[in-house]
């Protein structure tokens, strides 16, 4: 027996909910598929639980910087009480996700969905057809290749741990090892960042992520550039990390090493039964992100080769795009706006728009304002020692072209250079914006 939809979705996600409520609300009869607990990488397994774990580090991190000016006595993270914390903010999750859906009129479907043919998919024995499919699968951890990868944990699982052991080794230098890392240090262990590339979080300013790094070694946190891994071995209780530099082996010992070397579209359902070509970012879509080969799919999020970011709000503005195109035909392309990306450490470095690397290679006229701030009210305050900014201006037009930040307050000024960006503010009248003082945006003017 054949269930028949006009709409199938392939992933439970932001990408994927937009565009299956869109659906049902235009009369359409919508199916949702996820082969893991329904709610998606954010709520579940990635942003939000993720900076429940921060909130805690971040709390710990301005203790210790205040103490012995005016806070005094011990405090500690107890990892247990943290996670049954962070769990009153998931365990719901996926029971109000799917009954939500169900009461919109959405069919829930538990199970691995593979391709049969272009229209058609398999879940665990059922068979779907779809006059369109959208897959909003997101993404997985890369596969390391090499002897003892079953010893790597996952993300995920991290996010999991009952107990938190005594050493950890993070493979790879992106924003999951940084960000978890930077958790982990505070609540007690013994912390390596395994990185084999030079520089470490590669996306992000190279100035600003050296003092990230230099902030992190500070609280005791081991990174470890230019080093590869090329096995896992268990020996006894432990794991060791084995590495090579510089023509020398260097070995890690660990209680727990951590997958944190990136990410790949999490693909695996036959798409060649389906005609669906895919490169190694996703599935190869057009500007409507509609599937070059397969006219029936469409893809967003991580799941589609495009120029956006692997970032929720990115998944979410292709999500609504992908759902006027499925709906009512291919009438909008999609156009991306400056997507401004944090990582969450302590403190938080920040990025949008254009790098310096960038500018330099563009022989624009761009001037680049870098200054170090720590001894600026805002930071002094609390005794921030590691607070920095990089602004980009194009002096032709007197627009922001790129803006990157390190400090506690990162997150917060991002946002308002994400504004100037998108909305071609000027450099000139951004520095003239009134603003509450003292608060941190008030700092804008003197930065310009």
């Amino acid at each position: 027996m054949t269930n028949h939809y006009d709409l199938i979705v392939i992933g439970s996600g932001s990408g994927g909910s937009i565009p299956a409520a869109k659906g049902q609300k235009a009369g359409w009869r919508v199916a949702m598929v996820d082969d893991r607990p329904y709610g998606g990488t954010c709520a579940l397994r990635g942003c939000d639980p993720k900076k429940v774990l921060y909130g805690a580090a971040e709390l710990q991190g301005a203790h210790d910087r205040m103490r012995g000016h005016g806070i005094n006595g011990e405090t500690t993270i107890h990892w247990q009480d943290l996670m049954a914390f962070k769990r009153t903010f998931t365990e719901l999750v996926p029971e109000k996700k799917e009954k939500g859906l169900n009461k919109q009129g959405i069919d829930t479907y538990h199970g691995k969905a593979v391709f049969i043919n272009e229209n058609q998919l398999m879940v665990e024995g059922e068979v779907l057809e779809g006059s369109r499919i959208l897959i909003a699968s997101g993404a997985m951890p890369t596969p390391l290749s090499m002897q003892g990868e079953e010893y790597v944990t996952s993300s995920d699982a991290f996010l999991e741990m009952e107990q938190l052991p005594d050493t950890i080794v993070f493979v790879g230098g992106g924003y999951i090892s940084f960000e978890f890392a930077h958790i982990a240090a505070r609540a007690g262990s013994e912390v390596h960042i395994v990185h084999r590339g030079e520089r470490p979080l590669k996306h992000f300013d190279a100035d600003l992520v050296d003092l990230l790094v230099k902030a992190s070694k500070e609280i005791g946190i081991h990174v470890h550039a230019e080093h590869t891994v090329t096995a896992i071995e268990q020996k006894q209780n432990r794991l060791i990390v084995q590495t090579q530099t510089n023509e020398k082996t260097v070995s890690f010992p660990a209680d727990l090493v951590v997958h944190g070397a990136g990410r790949v579209p999490a693909l695996d359902m036959d798409l060649e039964k389906g005609k669906v070509d895919r490169d190694k970012h996703g599935v190869q879509v057009n500007d409507y992100l509609q599937s070059l080969t397969n006219p029936y799919v469409y893809a967003v999020g991580d799941a589609a080769s495009t120029n956006g970011l692997p970032l929720t709000p990115v998944a979410s503005m292709e999500g609504h795009i992908a759902a006027s195109n499925i709906i009512k035909g291919n009438n909008k392309k999609v156009i991306y706006p400056p997507m401004p990306s944090v990582v969450f450490t302590v403190p938080k470095l920040a990025s949008v728009g254009m790098t310096e690397e960038e500018a330099r290679a563009s022989e624009k006229n761009i001037e680049v304002i870098h200054k170090q701030v720590a001894d600026w009210f805002t930071y002094k305050r609390t005794n921030e020692t590691h607070a920095a900014f990089k602004i980009l201006i194009d002096k032709d037009n007197d627009q922001i072209v790129g803006a990157h930040f390190i400090s506690t307050e990162a997150d917060n000024l991002i946002n308002h250079f994400t504004t100037a960006i998108q909305f071609q503010i000027p450099a000139k009248k951004l520095k003239q914006t009134m603003f509450a003082y003292p608060t941190t945006a008030s700092d804008i003017a003197h930065m310009l």
